[in-house]
């Protein structure tokens, strides 16, 4: 019997070694998961209107919104926000377990040569489109202008 427990043993670690190489998946956590939260557009005032919302992440691989695409503007970009100075980005990183917030102030959606300006209590249906994840349809309530969420 102690001949073949050495054995054993050795089998049993292998076993072990071998099943934890295999549940790691090579160590990748399951695709992006993403949701869509508190969207809105304030009331434009204007031929340009902005979007905010927030992208959250529950999966554990990061994610990027690439672009927004919808029938109020053949011309909708995102942008990011340094200095008090608004610049056109070609995406956003959205990490996994966590959030991308595009809010007043900071990074944003941006809609030029608006078609008609939507108003307060209309929705505005945008596609969210992302470098992994499958697109998103995202109804945006229209607000009063100067509505923020952050002062409510």
């Amino acid at each position: 019997m102690n001949r073949r427990t050495p054995l054993a043993l050795a089998l049993g670690l292998t076993a072990t070694l071998t099943l934890a190489g295999c549940s790691s998946d090579g160590g990748s956590s399951g695709p992006p998961e993403l949701s869509v939260s508190s969207g809105y557009m304030p009331q434009p005032v204007s031929d340009l209107a902005a979007g905010f919302l927030t992208i959250t992440n529950s999966g554990g691989t990061a994610d990027k919104l690439t672009s927004v695409t919808g029938d109020l503007s053949d011309d909708i970009t995102i942008h990011k926000t340094e200095n008090q100075k608004m610049m056109k980005v070609t995406s956003f990183d959205i990490p996994a377990d966590g959030a991308l917030d595009l809010e007043r102030g900071g990074n944003h959606i941006m809609f030029m040569d608006i078609k008609h300006r939507p108003r307060q209590g209309e929705n505005v249906s945008i596609e969210l489109h992302f470098e992994k994840a499958d697109p998103i349809t995202v109804e945006l309530p229209v607000k009063e202008t100067t509505y923020n969420p952050a002062q409510q």
